[in-house]
């Protein structure tokens, strides 16, 4: 089909089945159709498949479509073998026979469409059958398994490239449900396409996911929480007509422990995770998708693939590792339309817990360079960041994915949106000596004791640990003392979010104050934080609540998360132009530049100098000197004359 043809889409449509487009599918195929080359955002459940789909039925040869998930390839190819269209997929589960059957008949032509795994592309023989196939499209799907540094990495994605690069006239369509514009950049970056490469980013805001995020301090307060979302969520232990829930657990031991506690209610409860046989996991997915189980208990190997309507809550028992994983996670409830529920629950070890799962999370057993970890920490730390509050849990996840048009000025459904504002006012001025005086705690402890050591050092609770290294004798022992424990806590973990307090790798975590942190400490840096509320006493909210007042809800910074108006868009923009310019020249990841948040500082801040440069969030001196020039040259030439 030539890219004219374009009034054959509504044809193709009603022939595979379908009645109408769904928003934004038409757009996404003539984009595709006349650009040659498309990064297609939308969350899983969209509809992204039909991009492809529909033009590999209209264009001559066979479309190739690279996907990591065996079980869905299997269901797309029998559903589009129910509507006429002849598919088949490559997989490493095919038997021999079958297998060379399959090739045969790709290389004869006979498929309009093939799936294939990406540990294919290393087998010479695949790569001789692809050289001499007619192919007019290739997609990669889940696209950000590309990003070495992301949260979902497969080294076999890497060989895309090579394999893009040897098909120079084929059609490109990358699609992903990982949205920010730094993982954007970096798709484009390893796939060897151009930076102009159209974009085309839609279909994130889910108004109807009451998003909850809940710091505990007990596994009893944990289970009580889950409970209660249960039986709001479907009438759990009764039998459910009302759908299902996904609890996603951190490590297997602890999913095993939850369904075993759940299933003493209950009979339709099930587990999920990569200790389990074949056997039982593909019984365990079987009986939910049947309806047959009404909570599956899992770690997050489940899910991938997953397409059940009816999902009424996700709860995460612990903090995934990002806020890409965790919206792919809970954008798995709900997707009926109806109202549904997420639930994160977090508690004070899980920060340190993640340091040291990232410091010993290298491939094959090898450590992790460092800026790997520090990529991935930080990844982490926009999640926390997002956990502590402070604007509306849809509108910050919708900017942290630079979906700044369907933001919707307060959800009215998420806990933050509906929470009183019962706090009082705090003195700008008495919440940055609060800050710095915590911090002073963190310097105090520093490379020697842990978080619950310094805040009991700012409490003023007799401690040996404190007496024998003459902590106690300071001015910051007991400077804190009118607060409760678990509250300075809470401070403690803000300032972790904010990057002033990170942690060593080891088993027995230490405190660390970064650079920042001192910086902050010393007044050279503001110490922008919303101080954390006594939650001692605080109830369940409710949607009857009042909305926390504006300065309450904007949290951490007023700034941080709040839409960028059209000029400070506009420089973002050319801003990540420049970061994916400097990439591509050095050769390295665009995060290695610099990495979404520093690029929206720089816009709202518009630094002259290199002072000015410096008190942008992420810019070291080590940065400044490398990037420096190139920054504050974009931001000069935006900036009225």
């Amino acid at each position: 089909m030539g890219d004219g043809h374009l009034d054959e889409l509504d044809g193709a449509l009603s022939a595979l089945g379908y009645e109408a487009f769904r928003p934004g599918q038409r757009e996404a195929i003539t984009m595709l159709l006349a650009e040659r080359r498309l990064l297609l955002v939308a969350p899983t459940g969209d509809g992204k498949s039909l991009s492809y789909q529909l033009p590999a039925t209209l264009l001559e040869g066979t479309t190739l479509v690279v996907s990591p998930l065996i079980s869905l390839m299997a269901d797309q190819v029998a559903a589009l073998e129910q509507r006429g269209v002849a598919a088949t997929y490559l997989a490493s589960t095919l038997d021999s026979d079958e297998a060379r059957r399959r090739w045969a008949k790709v290389a004869d032509g006979e498929y309009k469409l093939v799936y294939v795994a990406p540990e294919r592309l290393s087998l010479g023989s695949f790569r001789r059958l692809i050289s001499e196939l007619d192919c007019p499209l290739l997609v990669i799907d889940e696209a950000h398994c590309i990003s070495e540094w992301g949260h979902d990495f497969r080294p076999d994605y890497l060989q895309i490239g090579e394999l893009v690069r040897a098909m120079p006239h084929t059609r490109v369509l990358a699609c992903t449900a990982t949205a920010t514009p730094i993982v954007r950049d970096e798709i484009l970056a390893r796939l060897g396409l151009p930076a102009e490469t159209p974009q085309l980013v839609r279909g994130f805001a889910r108004p109807n996911l009451a998003l909850r995020a809940r710091e505990i301090g007990t596994p009893k307060q944990g289970e009580r929480l889950v409970d209660d979302l249960l039986a709001d969520a479907i009438g759990f232990p009764e039998p459910s007509q009302r759908g299902a829930v996904i609890i996603y657990s951190p490590t297997r031991n602890r999913a095993e422990r939850e369904a075993t506690r759940l299933s003493h209610k209950s009979k339709f409860v099930g587990v999920y995770h990569a200790g389990l046989s074949a056997r039982e996991r593909d019984d365990t997915q079987r009986r939910f998708m049947s309806g047959e189980l009404d909570v599956v208990v899992a770690t997050n190997a489940f899910g991938m693939g997953i397409d059940r309507a009816d999902v009424r809550a996700v709860i995460h028992l612990a903090p995934p590792s990002s806020v890409e994983a965790y919206y792919q996670e809970v954008g798995r409830a709900g997707r009926d339309g109806e109202p549904a529920y997420g639930l994160l629950l977090c508690s004070a070890q899980d920060i340190p817990l993640r340091r040291r799962l990232i410091e010993g999370g290298g491939l094959d057993g090898i450590e992790p360079r460092p800026e790997v970890v520090e990529h991935k920490w930080g990844l982490f730390l926009e999640l926390m960041r997002w956990v502590e509050g402070g604007s509306c849990r849809h509108d910050a996840i919708l900017r942290y994915f630079g979906d700044e048009a369907e933001t919707l000025d307060g959800c009215g459904r998420c806990d933050v949106c509906a929470r009183l504002d019962e706090a009082p006012e705090v003195d700008p001025e008495e919440g940055e000596r609060i800050v710095r005086t915590a911090l002073s705690a963190g310097a105090r402890v520093h490379g020697r004791f842990g978080m619950n050591l310094a805040a009991r050092l700012l409490s003023g609770k007799e401690d040996a640990r404190l007496d024998r290294t003459r902590l106690s004798l300071t001015r910051t022992f007991g400077a804190l003392r009118d607060w409760r424990e678990e509250r300075i806590v809470r401070l403690l973990r803000r300032c972790v979010t904010a990057g002033w307090v990170t942690f060593t790798g080891d088993d027995r975590p230490m405190v660390l104050l970064t650079e920042e942190g001192v910086a902050t400490m010393r007044g050279e840096r503001p110490a922008r934080l919303l101080l954390p509320e006594d939650v001692s006493a605080t109830s369940r909210g409710g949607g009857g609540e009042r909305r926390r007042s504006r300065k309450a809800r904007e949290g951490v910074d007023p700034t941080l998360d709040a839409p960028l108006d059209e000029d400070t868009a506009a420089l973002f923009e050319a801003l990540r132009a420049h970061r994916m310019e400097v990439a591509q020249e050095l050769g390295v990841p665009p995060y290695v530049v610099a990495s979404d948040r520093t690029l929206r500082e720089l816009a709202r801040i518009r630094p002259c100098d290199r002072d000015q440069l410096m008190m942008v969030h992420g810019i070291g001196p080590a940065k400044a000197e490398r990037y420096g020039k190139g920054f504050l040259r974009v931001v000069a030439a935006a900036s009225p004359s």
